[in-house]
């Protein structure tokens, strides 16, 4: 090597090997270009945006949304009010399932409860109120008319009176099977309790 004025070929600037490494500087004058710098950023750097509508606004430093930590978005009408978004979902208030936890809770499509087994809801009718009057009135069809099938409860009155009370049988055999559960009322719902 020679002392033409440079001391090592570490890649220093009076380098003559004609070595390409970049030279890292931790001087204030630096072109940034060189490599990485260290230290307090730039008071006049702005962040870019880049979902910017504008692609010239992030080079002028501008922003377009709320700004960090600002709550709600802008209102999208231009009008400059905000509006409080609707409370989180409790309890089935925008029409979502409404499964209850706790007591008093009430389940719009069974009222009255569902079956422990299959899962059906209950109908309004009770087996004790059907069963005891088709015993007691079923020559009337009184059982059948409370569950609102009356043409049931016609056939009963036709089959009872025309065979002189023999045929009474029926509505004491069909006022059995009401407080056994057996049957079911005009929507096909099981009788309640």
């Amino acid at each position: 090597m020679s002392d033409s004025g440079t001391s090592s070929s570490d890649g220093s600037p009076g380098d003559s090997s004609g070595s390409t490494e970049p030279t890292i500087s931790f001087e204030k004058g630096t072109p940034t270009g060189s490599g990485p710098v260290y230290g307090a950023p730039d008071p006049n750097y702005t962040t870019p945006n880049y979902g910017a509508s504008n692609p010239g606004a992030a080079d002028q430093g501008q922003q377009f949304g709320p700004p960090p930590g600002s709550g709600y978005p802008p209102p999208v009408d231009g009008s400059g009010q905000y509006f409080a978004p609707p409370p989180p979902y409790a309890g089935g208030q925008y029409g979502g399932p409404q499964y209850g936890s706790g007591p008093g809770f009430m389940d719009p499509m069974a009222p009255y409860g569902r079956h422990p087994v299959t899962g059906e809801p209950f109908s309004d009718k009770q087996k004790l109120t059907a069963g005891l009057l088709n015993i007691l009135l079923g020559a009337f069809g009184a059982g059948r008319f409370y569950l609102n099938q009356p043409g049931i409860a016609v056939a009963q009155i036709a089959v009872t009176w025309l065979t002189c009370g023999i045929g009474g049988i029926w509505p004491l055999i069909d006022g059995i099977m009401m407080l056994t559960g057996s049957v079911r009322d005009e929507h096909g719902r099981p009788l309640r309790d």
